[in-house]
């Protein structure tokens, strides 16, 4: 047949669409950026490798490095002859079907041929990246977990790494988009291949990158100093990386260049690897004298110029065990031979590349140098004298190690597991039998307690080891080999497949994780209905009430809904934080535990003790919108400056130094915790941290004789038949309200009433305590949002959505505001409090039976003791504390002390806070309304006669809000107050 004129070829080669003849072979291909990605039909694989670019009109695989135009594509998948595959062609062009519909773009420059403003702003990429690394853990981590943890590797070589957002994120090296010097830049670096050309999206995103750069020595003098590519390797887990997306990255410029050249003059011996990781392998090994090629393929005319440039005598091929790596290696050899090279291959146990095998062995340089020893020849014959033993398996007196010996290909060892878990792995007469594997959860260990048993002689022996150590292995094979009667080969290559099948089987467990990996909670639709039935309940603060009771809390139904609300809180940008106190037994730690009950588990984190510096390291996201409950607030003493920065600023930063791994040189890095989070704390200690206690509402246990007596009935009701069914009904109430908190949604809440709202200002502390108290408006609006429209406002561009405060949400703000802020604001802890009312009771019966005035009364702690059944730590600490304001008055009898009441006030120890707005007569408009009267000065009676105790001085009664209107506040008129009784629906009056 005649030859074919080569522009016959080359019109085939720029009119024939490659694109579409694979297409009309019925291959699907997926559009990726510019070009096309599809699976390689020249070997088998999962993960589509294959990718056709339509700009150029050719194919490569990255798989097994199949590449060429579209004559070679027509050649190999039709199996035609050259004169075949154009007649093909011919014929499929004449129908137009296949024709190029765009013209041909011209190649991309080489990197080395860029000017130096190029070379300069690589550079600049490449040290942008080399910080990146030495400031990222994580991929720090990745390198350690492949092995590459020699110190000077980052340094050397200057690794990088790209992060989520590369050169083009915030913490990139680029000016704004907005301004030319950005737009050019980025431009620039598109046209480079650093940006998508399209998203200006970083090229190496969430890689690892690794430059390739020319030596100052290179055989190209135009190689030298220069940038001449960059790869990048993601470290993500297969199942985070996007189907279809490549994990081995490249400029798209021609790949040229030598990698670590100088390795080539210093050694006239040189390890040829197939990938940039298999060659740091060999590196952090102590093996310098190693370099690499670009994939299988991917050795070129640059590579066998710099080894004859060099004076290389021989090269040790170790690509990977694989269809394409022996195919890739015979390639490379016989160039290698034609040139005069020597050319020896390294064997890997089949499936393994350099770095697996390292991993694997255990103990890497030992692996490797054998693996090096080992090495076959490539060439015809025998192969020349060498200085390392290259001599096989059949010829060596001494058994090699298992993971070394070429074995056949096994996909899966075959095994068996027991009921109780156990493997169990025949081979002949024995039957080895592995416990504990289920331990191993990372890759790098492998503990387990292996037994090996003959069923023939019944001999047997077992022992705990490590399979990833030598001698631990080593030991076991020596040991079970005499206790069976056995040849060592015969075990060692045995306990390979143990290892193996080991592999195989944690291999398994980490996919099951990650495809088990817990997601968002999914609430059913029956579910969903239920808890929108609550969250349109009009009675939904009541229901919240009664069903905190029914889930084992009796009464403090104040404090129960308080600290739902609170808990609610956490979806907004400001939460509430939470301080129950009481003393030891009373059941503060219950009261925390009901309320967390009703909370989604996703949403809560509960310690019962925190160190001073845990909070920094607990995760960016890991707190935010979150509820961090802690069982005592004296457990997070050594945390109280940290939580009330929290609290405050809803973030935490702190600058920590530790040793970079890799260089071990100290480097100072940023940590960072993101709000908001709603705390809840509980306390036995009378004195609290003021800081932290004016930053929180303040819950007080009752601890009353009839609370006592509430507690024990319901005790004993537990114990029958209805308290069991209680029990049953308490989980279905416990999924009904975790539901509906799953359901509510972070809406802003807008209170069009806040303007007219009044707030004691008579303390400077009361300006943190009016922001608690707007937020528990918000949290009570926010936990009604189902019964509320949602109202949407345009801002900026941006749609806000969001919902407004009724009056019934300031009613029962104001309702609990009295029994909860009316306690924080008093000036002594309500058991002092409490005491100080019963001591006042107690003299004034003593005074009327001893027919003595009030203040003639003298009592001792003894007496008070008896009286009053308190304990006497108890009175020593509150009695002190009444002292130290002058309430009572000490004086001395003889050797013993008594004490005198100077405080008659008339109180009923109800709590009461003066100054908040009467909601009655509210308008939305701003106009007048009357705020509720007042009553003690802070918290507390107020004398009906003129006297006040000694040292007390009354307070004012009235506040203004902030720009309100003068006349929203009443003057002059006084009316009786109401404070919320233990039930909230009951009132109580009080003077």
């Amino acid at each position: 047949m005649p030859r074919i004129p080569k522009h016959e070829i080359d019109e085939l080669k720029r009119n024939v669409s490659l694109l579409m003849l694979a297409e009309s072979q019925g291959h699907k291909l997926k559009k990726q950026g510019k070009d096309y990605v599809m699976l390689c039909p020249f070997h088998a694989e999962k993960t589509p490798s294959l990718v056709i670019s339509p700009a150029k009109n050719l194919y490569h695989c990255f798989g097994c490095g199949a590449a060429g135009s579209v004559i070679d594509w027509q050649m190999k998948t039709c199996n035609q002859s050259l004169p075949e595959a154009v007649k093909s062609l011919r014929e499929g062009e004449s129908t137009s079907s296949l024709a190029v519909p765009a013209e041909p773009v011209a190649p991309r420059q080489k990197l080395a041929d860029l000017d130096d403003d190029g070379q300069a702003l690589l550079n600049q990429v490449i040290d942008f990246y080399h910080r990146q690394l030495l400031g990222s853990p994580e991929a720090q981590e990745w390198l350690v977990k492949r092995g590459l943890n020699h110190p000077e590797l980052v340094s050397h070589f200057r690794l990088g790494f790209a992060g989520l957002h590369g050169v083009s994120g915030e913490a990139g090296i680029l000016p704004s988009p907005a301004s030319g010097e950005g737009k050019r830049l980025r431009e620039r670096l598109a046209g480079l291949g650093v940006l998508r050309s399209t998203t200006k999206q970083d090229h190496f995103r969430g890689s690892v990158v690794m430059p390739v750069t020319g030596w100052s020595e290179s055989a190209n003098v135009a190689h030298r100093g220069r940038v001449l590519q960059l790869y990048g390797r993601r470290i993500q887990p297969d199942y985070k990386i996007q189907k279809g997306s490549p994990k081995h990255l490249y400029l798209p410029s021609p790949l040229t260049g030598v990698w670590n050249e100088e390795a080539l003059k210093a050694s006239s011996e040189v390890i040829l690897c197939e990938a940039l990781i298999d060659a740091m392998t060999f590196w952090c090994a102590g093996f310098r004298n190693v370099t690499t090629a670009y994939g299988c393929n991917g050795f070129g005319a640059s590579h066998l110029a710099a080894l004859q440039y060099h004076g290389v005598k021989r090269v040790l091929i170790a690509y990977d065990r694989d269809e394409a790596g022996d195919k890739g290696a015979e390639n490379v050899a016989g160039d290698l031979l034609e040139a005069g090279i020597e050319a020896w291959r390294v064997r890997f146990p089949q499936g393994l590349d350099a770095n697996d095998y390292a991993l694997k062995s255990g103990n890497p340089e030992a692996a490797l140098g054998l693996a090096l020893q080992q090495a076959a020849w490539m060439g015809k014959g025998s192969g020349p004298g060498v200085v390392f033993s290259h001599e096989t398996v059949a010829e060596s007196s001494v058994n090699p190690s298992f993971l070394t010996v070429p074995t056949p290909v096994v996909d899966v060892v075959p095994c068996e597991k027991t009921a109780a878990g156990e493997l169990l792995l025949r081979s002949g007469p024995r039957v080895w039998r592995v416990r504990g594997w289920q331990k191993n959860t990372i890759p790098e260990v492998m503990k387990v307690n292996v037994q090996v048993r003959d069923e023939t002689t019944g001999g047997f022996h077992v022992d705990q080891l490590d399979m990833y150590s030598s001698r631990h292995r080593q030991g076991y094979i020596s040991a079970a080999a005499v206790e069976l009667g056995c040849d060592v080969s015969v075990i060692k290559r045995e306990a390979g497949r143990v290892l193996l099948m080991l592999e195989q089987k944690q291999d398994e467990a980490q996919r099951q994780q990650a495809e088990n990996a817990p997601t968002s909670v999914v609430v059913s639709a029956d579910d969903e209905a239920a808890a929108l039935e609550l969250l349109k309940s009009p009675t939904l603060a009541e229901r919240v009430v009664n069903d905190l009771a029914a889930c084992g809390v009796v009464g403090e139904s104040t404090n129960l809904l308080t600290g739902y609300l609170a808990a609610v809180s956490r979806k907004l940008d400001k939460p509430l934080a939470v301080l129950i106190q009481s003393s030891s037994a009373a059941g503060k730690s219950s009261l925390m535990d009901a309320v967390l009950g009703l909370m989604p588990e996703e949403e809560r984190i509960q310690y019962s003790a925190m160190t001073g510096q845990s909070l920094y390291y607990l995760g960016e996201t890991s707190l935010q919108h979150k509820i961090l409950a802690i069982a005592e607030e004296e457990g997070v003493r050594q945390a109280a400056y940290a939580l009330k920065l929290l609290q405050s600023d809803g973030e935490l930063k702190i600058a920590s130094t530790g040793k970079n791994e890799q260089s071990g040189e100290l480097v100072t890095r940023e940590y960072s915790v993101k709000g908001p989070v709603m705390l809840m704390l509980t306390t036995t200690a009378i004195d609290v941290d003021e800081e932290l206690l004016n930053r929180c509402l303040v819950l007080t246990v009752n601890e009353s004789r009839e609370q006592t007596q509430a507690i024990h009935a319901l005790q004993r009701h537990n114990q029958t038949l209805e308290g069991l069914l209680a029990e049953s009904e308490k989980g279905y109430l416990t999924t009904l309200h975790q539901n509906a908190q799953r359901l509510l949604r972070p809406l802003k809440v807008v209170n069009p009433f806040a303007q007219q709202l009044t707030f004691l200002s008579d303390k400077t502390r009361t300006r943190r305590d009016h922001m608690k108290y707007l937020t528990l408006i918000q949290s009570i609006a926010l936990l009604h949002q189902y019964q509320r429209p949602v109202k949407r406002v345009q801002h900026r561009g941006a749609w806000l959505e969001y919902i407004e405060v009724e009056r019934s949400d300031i009613e029962l703000a104001n309702r609990l505001a009295h029994e909860v802020l009316g306690r924080t604001l008093d000036e002594m802890p309500p058991q002092t409090r409490k005491l100080l009312v019963l001591l006042r009771e107690m003299v004034r019966d003593v005074a009327e039976r001893q027919a003595l005035k009030v203040e003639e009364v003298r009592f001792s702690r003894r007496d008070v003791r008896a009286a009053l059944s308190w304990g006497d730590t108890q009175l020593k600490v509150h009695l002190s504390r009444l002292l130290e304001m002058e309430y009572l008055v000490l004086y001395r009898r003889g050797l013993t002390y008594e004490y005198g009441l100077l405080w008659d006030g008339d109180d009923n120890g109800l709590a009461h806070l003066c100054g908040l707005l009467d909601v009655g007569n509210v308008n939305r408009s701003g106009s007048k309304a009357e705020q509720s009267a007042p009553g003690r000065g802070v918290v507390g009676g107020q004398s009906e006669s003129k006297k006040v105790a000694s040292g007390q001085s009354q307070q004012g009664l009235t506040g203004q809000a902030v720009g309100a209107d003068e006349n929203a506040v009443i003057r002059g008129k006084r009316k009786r107050a109401t404070a919320v009784a233990p039930d909230i629906n009951q009132e109580v009056q009080h003077g």
